[in-house]
């Protein structure tokens, strides 16, 4: 695939990777049996993701959150998009969980 035919997306599993390192490993295999179009790249907690031009970035959100729900942690951990100067793509972060204490 040519530069001119495909986006470019970086996934950050830092979350992922302190909580489980296999579950990094389950979400490489994961993406490339759902998306065989796809090429996946690793650097520490880093996932590069070059997609084709007419694939949409709703759809690999959408296949995070179904590793998320398949592995059972769609509780702990949600995909979010990010934007920086350089390169865009989603961060896997951990839900903040909101405590209400009743007296």
């Amino acid at each position: 695939m040519s530069n001119a035919e495909t986006k470019r997306f970086i996934i950050n599993v830092k979350d992922l990777s302190l909580e489980k390192e296999q579950h990094v490993e389950d979400l490489l295999r994961f993406l490339t049996e759902q998306l065989p179009q796809i090429e996946l790249s690793r650097t520490a907690n880093e996932v590069e993701v070059i997609i084709p031009h007419s694939m949409s970035k709703r759809t690999l959100k959408l296949r995070l959150k179904k590793f998320l729900h398949q592995k059972n942690i769609k509780d702990q951990f949600r995909p979010i998009s990010y934007r920086t100067a350089d390169h865009e793509g989603y961060m896997i972060k951990e839900k903040k969980a909101m405590e209400l204490s009743y007296y």
